[in-house]
């Protein structure tokens, strides 16, 4: 499923749950498509992390996730 459909199931789950509720079906799709959801915006997240770079006053430049390691 791509993205944007995955994004409007869960919508459309998500409103008919406001007005008639959902079947024990619908509830573990709601589950698994919001499970799905959070696993793509994570990797995303850490997609972008791991390609940004801090340069600092000297001039050093440094991997996001390299500096936390130096905490």
């Amino acid at each position: 499923m791509e993205f944007e459909q995955l994004v409007n199931r869960i919508n459309e789950l998500s409103r008919k749950s406001k007005t008639t509720g959902l079947s024990k079906e619908e509830k573990a799709e709601q589950t698994k498509l919001r499970n799905e959801y959070r696993a793509i915006v994570v990797g995303n997240l850490s997609t972008q992390l791991n390609s940004m770079k801090i340069k600092y006053p000297d001039g050093s430049i440094r991997d996001v996730t390299n500096r936390s390691k130096e905490i």
